[in-house]
């Protein structure tokens, strides 16, 4: 695997997935956090783990959590990766 070019711990607010109708809210929360990494990693190749996925989901379709807690690795090739930061 590639080096590590840049390693940031970001809190992303999930507040405009309220816009969103009450059974489409997970699924916008993982577009958010998609577009969040593509804009402040500055890359489109984002892979998000599985743990993110688990934490967005945990109280079903309708209700994902207001922010979540996410550290983003970048590596040389431009791939980003994505897991849950450790609180």
């Amino acid at each position: 695997m590639a080096d590590i070019l840049k390693e940031q711990i970001y809190v992303i607010p999930l507040r405009d997935v309220k816009r969103a109708p009450r059974w489409k809210r997970s699924p916008r929360a993982i577009k958010e956090i998609r577009e969040f990494l593509a804009k402040h990693m500055k890359s489109e190749d984002i892979k998000i783990d599985k743990s993110i996925n688990e934490k967005i989901w945990e109280h079903g379709c309708e209700k994902p959590p207001r922010k979540i807690r996410i550290r983003a690795m970048k590596f040389e090739d431009g791939q980003v990766q994505a897991e849950l930061a450790e609180e």
